[in-house]
């Protein structure tokens, strides 16, 4: 049988990290050493995202492996938001124009075909053109499609 013992340790205050600048989009290939086949590449991808919002247009620049929803929080957007987990639709939004992923979300199939997207937990994977829209939209459209 395991015993486990524990002791106290000293605490340390967690001071407040300094606020770090994302590094621009950048991609690095090696060529492979003679003999080998293998070849390293790393890409880090960043989009142009431009959004409609309260009749105002904001143009970020989005990694792909980050949500729309975060970059605009990160840049003061106030776009409207909840759970960030892509199932209480608080995040609505049109997609005017490009391609994302939003494969994590609740959306049904027909509404995502029809160019709606939750911010939450779409990604882009193409420059991208969104505009938010009423949460009631999609609520509407979203039970709508439930119901067929």
């Amino acid at each position: 049988m395991a015993t486990l013992h524990f002791s106290s340790s000293p605490s340390f205050p967690l001071s407040k990290q300094p606020h770090l600048q994302k590094l621009p989009t950048f991609q690095i290939r090696t060529r492979p050493r003679p003999g080998s086949s293998r070849q390293l590449s790393l890409r880090v991808q960043a989009y142009k995202v431009v959004i409609d919002h309260e009749g105002k247009t904001t143009e970020l620049e989005v990694e792909e492996d980050e949500s729309i929803l975060a970059k605009a929080l990160d840049t003061g957007l106030s776009v409207p938001h909840d759970c960030k987990l892509g199932v209480c639709m608080t995040c609505p939004a049109r997609l005017v124009s490009g391609t994302i992923d939003q494969s994590e979300g609740m959306l049904s199939d027909d509404v995502v075909e029809r160019g709606y997207a939750l911010l939450c937990v779409a990604y882009p994977r193409s420059d991208c053109h969104i505009k938010t829209i009423p949460e009631e939209e999609l609520l509407s459209l979203q039970l709508a499609t439930a119901n067929d």
